[in-house]
């Protein structure tokens, strides 16, 4: 019996701590205008000393459960996947601890590193599983706490990025035409520019050098301007790919939920793909960029304030480093985030 992934779940969680760029102009040779004007972010989350990725991705997994109408209980799925950045260690991966904390059991649990392109990446993941008979029902978590490594001298990432964790139930359905349902995944990296978003330090490269690790390069690091382009074309080149594949017209797209990188990245996709700036799902200004979060959260903000109406073809897409990029697509389900 043929089997297809549905999106049956949702749910996200943001740290307590808002920050504003008010609170950030005190302390870095920055301005709230500056900020605004050229990322469109007004303020973040950051995580509050003590608190790593898992606490956030438990909270919005439980959440995404609590949707589908699921228990915290042995079975009640059969994988977890976090998308992440920030694991709680280099190893072992963060999923297993979260699938426990959970309550889930032995469900199997892996963690997937595509930086901001994560979630896409474990979306394609997870609901390959569920295809391939190999999962029922899949937790898919992107969680980060970048907080933990940004430079908080450098104005360039420290006042981008946020916090927070976004989830979704992947459920298997025998319909192909069910609202919720993944109808394509498009995925694509570039390695030979893995210079223009990266940690330089804190690996095996790093280890494996002789002589003392530069202490600066333990941070974050990205070049801006070049990041920009990449991540418009990237991401334009694949949503185009994936709705030709699923035949689908771009003009039909209702909604585009884009990386929440920052407000100009996402007017020059809709643009670039040909639809109204009105389309994209926006919630860079409140939240910053949270990375793998980043889409499952723009995902449950849109839903909680009532703007994806079922059945609405809904375009996901996502750019990040590796170089890696990805586009999903899917009809608008009916499920309440939590």
């Amino acid at each position: 019996m043929a089997h297809f992934a549905a999106l049956v779940g949702l749910g996200s969680y943001l740290p307590p701590r808002r920050v504003t760029n008010e609170e950030l102009s005190t302390t870095l040779d920055t301005s709230e205008e500056w900020i605004t004007t050229r990322t469109g972010i007004r303020s973040r989350y950051w995580a509050p000393p003590g608190v790593a990725t898992s606490d956030l991705a438990v909270e919005a997994g439980h959440r995404a459960l609590k949707s589908a109408n699921l228990p915290l209980e042995p079975g009640a799925v059969d994988a977890v996947v976090v998308a992440t950045t920030t694991p709680d260690h280099p190893c072992p991966a963060t999923a297993p601890q979260v699938a426990a904390r959970l309550g889930l059991g032995t469900a199997a649990a892996y963690d997937v590193a595509a930086v901001c392109s994560g979630f896409i990446y474990a979306l394609a993941t997870a609901s390959a599983q569920i295809i391939a008979g190999q999962a029922r029902r899949v937790l898919v978590i992107g969680a980060e706490t970048y907080s933990t490594i940004l430079n908080p001298a450098d104005r360039t990432t420290s006042v981008i990025f946020g916090d927070g964790a976004g989830a979704v139930v992947l459920a298997a359905v025998p319909d192909a035409d069910r609202p919720g349902v993944l109808l394509g995944v498009d995925l694509g990296s570039d390695g030979s520019r893995q210079d223009l978003i990266m940690i330089p330090g804190g690996g095996s490269r790093e280890r494996a050098t002789p002589g003392e690790p530069d202490a600066q390069d333990r941070y974050f690091t990205m070049q801006g301007k070049k990041v920009f382009a990449e991540a418009v074309s990237r991401m334009g080149d694949s949503s185009s790919a994936l709705l030709e594949r699923i035949g689908w017209p771009t003009s039909s797209v209702d909604h585009l939920v884009g990386h929440q990188a920052n407000i100009r990245i996402l007017k020059a996709l809709a643009q670039r793909l040909g639809l109204p700036e009105e389309r994209a799902v926006v919630n860079v200004d409140r939240v910053g960029n949270t990375s793998a979060a980043s889409v499952p959260l723009a995902l449950s903000d849109a839903a909680a304030a009532g703007t994806l109406a079922t059945g609405s073809r809904v375009l996901l897409t996502a750019f990040g480093g590796g170089l890696t990029w990805g586009a999903a697509a899917l009809t608008w389900p009916d499920l309440n985030a939590a």
